[in-house]
């Protein structure tokens, strides 16, 4: 028993040593650890001393109490959208009345002056000859070749003026006295007709002045003449940068207006006579017709041979809506035909007739002009069978033109029967440089049915395009990127050949590479002005003319005739219908965006405005540039593609809720929605969600529907000043003292927002201009200006105005003007910036003002330098700096973010607001690979909303924060998570096995304890950690879709190396060879014998390759340091290293995931211990703030997971991106004017224009080039 007894004790004694050792264990692990009730006490601390800090710099309580007096009232939604439409459509009747004046008054001048004869002194203001003031004379260009010849005809000088900058007119230097003529360089400007042109409207001079008068919002007026030249007021220097391809012919303006729409059809001829310089032709025309269509047409190109396929195969059995990415598809298809086989032409008309007759049938495509046109070198008979039967048992709906290719090709009675005979027109063309204007001819055609009942001329608005920059431009631009780059590498490999090898510098340059290929900063906005613009058909009033025609006799040579057919007054006369031009007048956007009173639709609310095909004109997530060029579809962005709707579909799997939106809208019915959206900020590196209320309706006798789109919870109302708070009553009552004196410094207004314009003065910013009227309110006599209005235009329409007489054209030169405004003023905005500038004067004290000066000091010392800012709902900013500062390098807060409920810093704390009342939004500039961040010199900006309320309800009135930099917060952040309270031995983030983080709602790193680590994402630093988090329902992913982005596609280049030297292909290098130096040296000899001139040759167009090559030999560039070039037998590794890819900028679709903070349930997601390496770190939300203060134990190992990126990549479909469009076609209504047909349109016999024989010096050099191309 004893025995018993004594093991049990024993067993005891073991059992409390061991238990002791246990405990010793798990002491020492405790104390090796951060426990959860110290990451707790550290966000608490941080939170509220951050919070007690921003109330007092901030006096948010004081701006708070400002508001007091303000009143709340409800947001109309369907009310306010209507208010703008009206306001809008009574903009639009302005700029409608003015070109109205313009077109009656060129039809009357060209009635009555077009057949005057021109004096041979005659001078006009020619745009690209007038000098320029702020042009650098000190450049010197390469002079032109002197030219003696006996038969020169001497032209008289062009005028020249003395040109001013204008802010009106983008600060160009203009003369507004006058207007000056644009002339394309395809276009002779002393041929007849056109000088002619050129002569008769001088007179609209007049009209141009008195409609800039008595509207001085109306921006460039113009007159574009269908001989290719443009009148333009003001008169400016017309810049040619770097070419000057700019007709207006091929401008949206001109083309919808010139005639319906249309559906066309093109028949490109490959048959094996189509070769050389006749594909080459065929190629051209195809491409100058694409240009000449817009938004409203819908075409097809197709190819035959034997067969008839489609140039885009995915494009087949189908018209496709002749948008910017179409038409670009369809180009670069072009270069992919090859001629063989003999032309069916039965088997191609039959195609193109039924494919019409499908879409005639089912009111598809244009649903109006239909049309045919054939590129060939000939027919072989007239196919009148096929028309009989497909054309005119219909009344011959379709017209068919024809273009007949080749200098030696003799019969032409088929071809030009063909068009004759179906309402058409027929063209021989036989060089490239004829190609543009005789293309142009069916336009003319088109346009017949429009001129002849004369009655009408319709309104057409344009979808947005930017100035006068031609979008063709955009490839050539990038281009010549790539070709600086390409030199650049070039130079930098000669220079130090071993650095330039190096895989650091190799892998330094792939990085430039990815940055500029994935950036989404849109800079260089301000380089392109967007707009509209409203333009209506010039008709010639003449109803005959004798017509002169180019006739071929007996198939041999050409003669002049000229046809007559009505006698008329004795004469003989031909029956016409010809289109003078097209008047119109551009509508910057920004004018409409100020008619939109974004204050009163208040923050994170917008107002947009879409087209009848559903394309966004207006919206503030148009991106419409990338790296300064022009994106290659940027205005055919749809309103799906823009407004994100957060239904967390697929890309481009619309749903069948949005796309009913969407055709309500486009239909311009009015109506209201509330749908659940996302949307991103701050260049695509933030994402938010919530609901949105939409309010749409019609902008009448237009194509464009508005829409506006409020918060739901926070837009249901508006803060108003009192009715006692009048900005005049206010001035009279205080001995006219006037309001400016509540601004006094450190203040600025929203740049873009309309308080007053005045018309007649300039200002050397906002501020100075709205200092100026708060003056004029202040004096007796004051009347705020009533919105403009048209003036009344003639009501005489066609050939009746000219039964009057004298009488009419006297009423012409001095039409009817409206008394003109000097100045415009919004009488509510100013109403509410004046009540918000005298309710917050008091926020230019000094903070030590309202606080003790030991405390303000305190705060002083531990921040050092500190801004202080407000900003209120009427778009004024104020700020402060502590202490004051004279003069700093950096711009003033004020100047750097003015605009006030559209800054960022702004837009999120009224969003939070709904997350916490109490709390800041806190942001540090993010780093990225493209625009990396310099922590030293980092700012952080605090911002907290302050809202008003009146018991039931509340609305934002302001916004207030403080700017501090970024060490100081490091500084702050480092003190409290060093530092236990109660036990000074505990483990902190100053240990090495712990990293601590400060991480914002978005996942952004705020403060880390690596300050290299500042402003980037959290998920590329600790990928593991943020996989739990989001994993734990912490941070959700939000998925974004791009679809303005641009993706680059490799461009294929001729390469000499890339061909084998096969037996055949050593013949066609001899045969080449060998008839290039047969052309050459018949070149030679004629050009001896002819003495003639010797020109220059430009390398520019040349493979880039090449262009390359030729720098090896330039010693006049090269650097005594270079090294000689690479021997042949580094070709190839030479190649690889320093030859680019060329690429070309293509429009796709790019996604990423975004990521937000979910407050749902935070505190019980966050409040988990660490579960040693399985859930190694703590995350607690930081009182106050958006910040989650992140501490993890860096002792595990880090798990491998991908890296969480937020950088966007290109959805990969089955298809381009036109084709997939193609195949799911979203809904579109067509224009409601349509006008194809005229009885009296059978009378006319000009039908047909051959080709001038003309000589041409440079044949012989094309041949060269296409021998070369093509062997």
């Amino acid at each position: 028993m004893c025995y018993r007894t004594g093991i049990f004790v024993l067993l005891l004694l073991l059992i409390s040593l061991d238990s002791r050792d246990c405990s010793s264990n798990i002491q020492y692990d405790v104390a090796s650890k951060i426990s959860f009730n110290t990451v707790q006490a550290w966000a608490v601390k941080l939170g509220t001393e951050l919070y007690h800090f921003g109330e007092f710099i901030t006096r948010k309580k004081e701006v708070q109490d400002s508001f007091k007096s303000a009143q709340i009232e409800s947001r109309d939604g369907e009310k306010l959208v209507q208010n703008m439409a009206d306001d809008i459509r009574a903009m639009m009747e302005l700029k409608i009345s003015a070109v109205k004046r313009i077109v009656e008054a060129a039809e009357n001048m060209a009635f009555d002056k077009q057949n005057e004869p021109v004096p041979e002194d005659f001078q006009f203001y020619n745009s690209k000859e007038m000098e320029d003031l702020y042009e650098d004379q000190s450049l010197t260009t390469t002079p032109e070749p002197e030219f003696t010849m006996e038969n020169w005809i001497i032209r008289p000088p062009s005028k020249n003026a003395h040109l001013l900058q204008n802010p009106h007119f983008s600060n160009i230097p203009v003369n507004i006295n006058i207007s000056s003529v644009h002339v394309p360089t395809n276009v002779y400007t002393w041929a007849t007709e056109v000088i002619k042109g050129i002569h008769w409207s001088e007179g609209l001079d007049t009209h141009f002045i008195n409609n800039y008068q008595s509207d001085p919002t109306l921006s460039w007026q113009y007159f574009g003449s269908s001989t290719g030249f443009m009148r333009h007021y003001p008169a400016m220097k017309w810049r040619a940068d770097p070419v000057d391809i700019y007709d207006c012919r091929t401008r949206a303006w001109y083309m919808e207006a010139a005639a319906s729409p249309k559906d066309v059809v093109i028949l490109v001829d490959r048959s094996g006579s189509m070769t050389g310089q006749r594909r080459d032709i065929a190629k051209h025309v195809v491409t100058n017709i694409l240009d000449t269509l817009g938004n409203n047409d819908f075409v097809s190109v197709m190819t035959f041979a034997d067969t008839v396929e489609e140039i885009v195969p995915c494009f087949e059995d189908s018209l496709v809506q002749a948008t910017l990415a179409n038409l670009r598809e369809l180009k670069l298809a072009l270069d992919n035909f090859e001629t063989m086989e003999i032309a069916n032409f039965s088997a191609a008309l039959t195609r193109a007739f039924e494919l019409l007759e499908i879409y005639r049938n089912n009111s598809g495509g244009a649903n109006c002009n239909q049309a045919i046109m054939l590129v060939t070198d000939g027919v072989p008979y007239n196919y009148k069978e096929l028309f009989e039967r497909f054309n005119w048992k219909y009344e011959t709906p379709v017209r068919v033109f024809t273009y007949l290719i080749g200098r030696e090709v003799a019969d032409v009675r088929e071809v030009k029967w063909m068009a004759c005979a179906n309402r058409g027109f027929y063209v021989h063309l036989s060089t490239l440089a004829e190609v543009r204007e005789r293309v142009l001819e069916h336009v003319n055609v088109l346009a017949r049915p429009l001129v002849l009942q004369r009655e009408k001329h319709p309104v057409v608005w344009t979808p947005v395009y930017a100035n006068v920059t031609d979008p063709k431009v955009a490839d050539y631009l990038w281009e010549q990127r790539e070709r600086a780059e390409q030199k650049e590498r070039f130079m930098s490999q000669r220079r130090d050949k071993a650095l330039f090898n190096s895989e650091k510098e190799q892998n330094r340059r792939w990085k430039i590479t990815q940055m500029k290929q994935g950036q989404y900063s849109e800079l260089g906005n301000s380089k392109y002005q967007l707009m509209t613009s409203v333009s209506m058909p010039v008709y010639d009033l003449r109803h005959n003319e004798n017509i002169t025609e180019n006739v071929l006799i007996n198939e041999a040579y050409w003669v002049s005739v000229t046809k007559e057919s009505v006698e008329e007054n004795g004469q003989k006369e031909m029956r016409i219908a010809r289109l003078l031009g097209v008047a119109g007048t551009d509508v910057p956007l920004s004018e409409i965006q100020a008619l939109m009173t974004p204050y009163k639709i208040g923050v994170n609310g917008y107002a947009f405005i879409v087209t009848n095909n559903g394309y966004i004109l207006i919206h503030p997530d148009l991106r419409p540039v990338f790296q300064q060029i022009l994106k290659p579809s940027y205005n055919s962005v749809d309103m799906i593609e823009v407004e994100l709707f957060d239904d967390d579909r697929s890309p481009r799997n619309f749903s069948k809720e949005l796309t009913a939106l969407r055709k309500e809208i486009i239909d311009q019915k009015t109506g209201n929605k509330l749908m659940n959206i996302k949307y991103h900020m701050e260049d695509m590196k933030r994402v938010s969600r919530g609901k949105r209320h939409y309010y749409w309706t019609g902008i009448s006798d237009s194509p464009f529907t508005l829409v506006v789109s409020i918060p739901e919870n926070y837009g249901r109302h508006r803060i108003t000043p009192p009715p006692t708070d009048d900005i005049h009553r206010l001035s009279l009552t205080s001995k006219n003292i006037s309001a400016r004196q509540y601004l006094s410094n450190k203040w600025s207004v929203h740049p873009d927002w309309l308080y007053c314009r005045h018309y007649e003065r300039t200002f050397s910013s906002p501020e100075a201009e709205l200092l100026y009227f708060l003056e004029r309110v202040a004096r007796p006599g004051w009347r705020w200006p009533a919105k403009p209005r048209p003036p009344e235009h003639h009501k005489n329409k066609g050939h009746e105005r000219h039964s009057e007489g004298t009488e009419a054209r006297e009423r012409n030169k001095s039409p009817n003007i409206a008394p003109r405004n000097e100045y415009y003023c919004d009488h509510g905005l100013m109403q509410a910036l004046v009540y918000d500038a005298r309710n917050t004067a008091w926020f230019n004290k000094s903070i030590s003002d309202s606080a003790s000066d030991d405390k303000a000091a305190e705060f002083i010392q531990r921040f050092g330098y500190i801004v202080a800012f407000l900003a209120t709902h009427s778009g004024l900013t104020r700020w402060q700096t502590h202490p004051s500062r004279d003069y700093d390098d950096k711009p003033e807060f004020g100047k750097q973010w003015p605009r006030a409920i559209d800054e960022v810093w702004y837009r999120r704390a009224v969003e939070q607001h709904y997350v916490d009342p109490l709390s800041f939004v806190y942001s540090v500039d993010l780093s990225t690979e493209k625009f990396p961040l310099n922590v030293s010199s980092a700012m952080v900006t605090a911002s907290h909303a302050v809202f008003h309320g009146d018991g039931h309800r509340k609305t934002p009135a302001a916004v207030v924060g403080f700017q501090f930099k970024h060490e100081r917060l490091s500084e702050w952040f480092e003190n409290i998570t060093t530092s236990c309270e109660h036990n000074k031995e505990c483990v902190t983030c100053l240990s090495d096995n712990w990293d601590c983080f400060l991480v914002d709602s978005n996942g952004w790193i705020v403060v880390s304890k690596d300050t290299t680590q500042t402003g980037q994402f959290f998920g590329k630093i600790r990928p593991d950690i943020m996989m739990r988090l989001v994993e734990e329902d912490v941070f959700k992913p939000v998925h974004i879709i791009d679809y303005q982005a641009v993706c680059f596609r490799e461009k294929k280049t001729t390469n000499p190396a890339s061909s084998l030297l096969t037996p055949l292909e050593n013949l066609r290098l001899i045969m080449a060879w060998f008839l290039a130096t047969t052309v050459w040296i018949y070149n030679s000899i004629a050009v001896g014998l002819a003495q003639a001139s010797s020109y220059s040759f430009d390398y520019e167009f040349l493979t880039p390759t090449v262009a390359y090559q030729n720098y090896e030999n330039d010693e006049d560039t090269d650097d005594p340091s270079m090294s000689k070039p690479p021997t042949r037998m580094l070709e190839r590794d030479f190649e690889k290293l320093v030859l680019i890819n060329r690429t070309r900028p293509t429009p796709c679709d790019r996604e990423m995931y975004l990521y937000q903070l979910d407050y749902k349930n935070l505190d019980e997601k966050l409040n988990k211990p660490v579960r040693e390496c399985d859930r190694p770190f703590y995350a607690q939300l930081v009182n106050y703030t958006n910040m989650l203060l992140v501490v993890v134990d860096a002792m595990c190992a880090k798990v491998e997971v991908p890296i969480f990126s937020i950088d966007a990549t290109e959805v990969q479909y089955n298809e381009s991106l036109p084709c997939l469009k193609h195949m799911h076609p979203l809904y579109r209504k067509q224009p409601n004017s349509c006008i194809r047909n005229h009885t009296e349109e059978s009378n006319i016999d000009m039908c047909g224009r051959g080709s001038l024989q003309q000589k041409n010096i440079l044949w012989v050099t094309l041949t060269i080039i296409i021998i070369l191309h093509y062997f």
